[in-house]
């Protein structure tokens, strides 16, 4: 907790859920992620922000039947946004322009995994 107590005043904690795609034609609000990440006034990642505090910024996927799995959010050289779990490239998963995205409730958002993307809608956007 006292890692909290670190969080700049443009931290929020961020739920995305399953939208509605092929296989879940009505979304799944037991599928998505918890970010925990630094938002400008606009709603989208502040990249200044994220640089300086990189270790605070956290992701939770989550998945009905699955184990949590815990990482962080990381930025490529060239600005791709993408969510780190392990050492290597084999589990991170790519978001689609999540740099110019805004992280505002009923937005959407696009994160590939697997090589298949799948879009998430801005659930809940709040103060940690």
């Amino acid at each position: 907790m006292t890692e909290l107590k670190n969080l700049t005043p443009s931290f929020r904690h961020v739920r995305l859920l399953l939208a509605r795609e092929k296989d879940h034609p009505e979304g799944d609000r037991d599928e998505g992620y918890d970010l925990l990440v630094p938002l400008d006034a606009e709603g989208r990642l502040d990249a200044a922000e994220w640089k300086a505090h990189q270790a605070l910024c956290r992701v939770r996927h989550f998945r009905a039947g699955d184990s949590d799995r815990i990482g962080r959010l990381r930025r490529k050289p060239g600005g791709t946004w993408y969510f780190d779990y392990q050492e290597g490239e084999r589990d991170d998963e790519i978001g689609f322009r999540l740099g110019g995205e805004r992280f505002v409730t009923g937005e959407y958002v696009s994160v590939g995994r697997n090589g298949t993307m799948h879009t998430y809608q801005v659930a809940r956007v709040e103060k940690p």
